[in-house]
């Protein structure tokens, strides 16, 4: 016996896609490196859940599903493309105009964090497709070792392991590269 819940689901659905939709995108970004795929797989993963909002499970995890629906949707389109993605930067020229500036924040910090965050960015794009997923699934999607399991279908043991590997080779290529203003004053002062 089915049971269905579908103004419940729709407003589970939409709480949760509130909270996820920036996860969403950005792990599209990863996964396409092209915004308006990126933003092609997010609208695709939500016509998808709306279509399917009967099918969710009244105990189910919404959030990894909507991740495992984009994930999907992804992967079947490279089954089809068969083509190598598009290397395309993670964030277009973020400029400081789009930034919020504090004004109780020094300039010079906010130079310097804009500077880090670039830096992680470009080490991020440097790490292998598995090891990229699985950081930006968990750091900025936010997602548990047991939604990560359930999203790259494997068990829990194997993400918490690829995933250190993962942490491992990020702090690698971080550790010869962060090399922000502060510490090249630093270096210059020596």
């Amino acid at each position: 016996m089915d049971v269905i819940f579908p103004s419940g689901n729709r407003y589970i659905l939409s709480q949760t896609l509130d909270e996820v939709f920036d996860g969403l995108y950005g792990y599209a970004m990863v996964l396409s490196r092209d915004p308006t795929e990126a933003e092609d797989l997010v609208q695709e993963t939500c016509v998808r859940a709306i279509q399917a909002i009967e099918n969710l499970r009244p105990d189910g995890n919404v959030k990894s599903w909507l991740f495992t629906i984009l994930r999907n949707i992804w992967l079947n389109q490279l089954r089809q493309q068969r083509t190598a993605p598009k290397m395309v930067e993670l964030d277009v020229d973020e400029s400081s105009a789009d930034i919020a500036v504090e004004p109780s924040k020094d300039p010079h910090a906010l130079y310097v964090s804009k500077v880090e965050r670039e830096q992680v960015r470009e080490a991020i794009q440097q790490l292998s497709e598995e090891f990229r997923e699985i950081i930006v699934l968990r750091e900025y999607g936010e997602l548990s070792y047991q939604e990560l399991a359930s999203v790259l279908g494997c068990p829990a043991g194997t993400v918490m392991s690829r995933l250190g590997r993962a942490r491992s080779k990020l702090r690698s290529l971080l550790s010869g590269s962060l090399y922000t203003p502060d510490r090249q004053a630093k270096g210059a002062a020596e």
